[in-house]
């Protein structure tokens, strides 16, 4: 997993320790909203991120800010920016999120979880 995360913090410029945690975010967003077959493949298929998951990507434990977030993407925008990301690099990481889901999982299956979560679409 270190060499994941190493490698998306590497292509958006955000530290690893903080990229670590928005990728967590980010696949345990997709894992609540996305479409069940295509993200468990998905997830299974990404080393280790079943547990940046476990770890970050619950909707406890986040702190002040968790109560006062939405769901959907607009939750996840404001947990990101929580984290301390701008919009440029959220929508960085986003973009290499899913182009490294595509490298493990498969773009056909990674097409699926992002169709089937309305408006991530234009963020990627």
């Amino acid at each position: 997993m270190t060499e994941l995360v190493n490698q998306i913090a590497a292509a958006t410029g955000i530290d690893p320790d903080v990229a670590e945690k928005a990728l967590g975010m980010m696949l345990g967003f997709l894992e609540k909203e996305g479409d069940d077959g295509a993200v468990q493949k998905m997830i299974a298929a990404i080393p280790g991120a079943a547990d940046l998951i476990s770890q970050y990507g619950g909707d406890g434990g986040g702190g002040f800010l968790s109560g006062l977030t939405g769901g959907g993407i607009m939750g996840l925008g404001q947990k990101l920016m929580g984290a301390g990301l701008g919009m440029g690099e959220i929508t960085a990481l986003a973009k290499e999120t899913i182009a490294v889901a595509k490298q493990y999982a498969g773009e056909e299956t990674v097409d699926r979880v992002v169709a089937s979560i309305p408006g991530l679409g234009q963020f990627i």
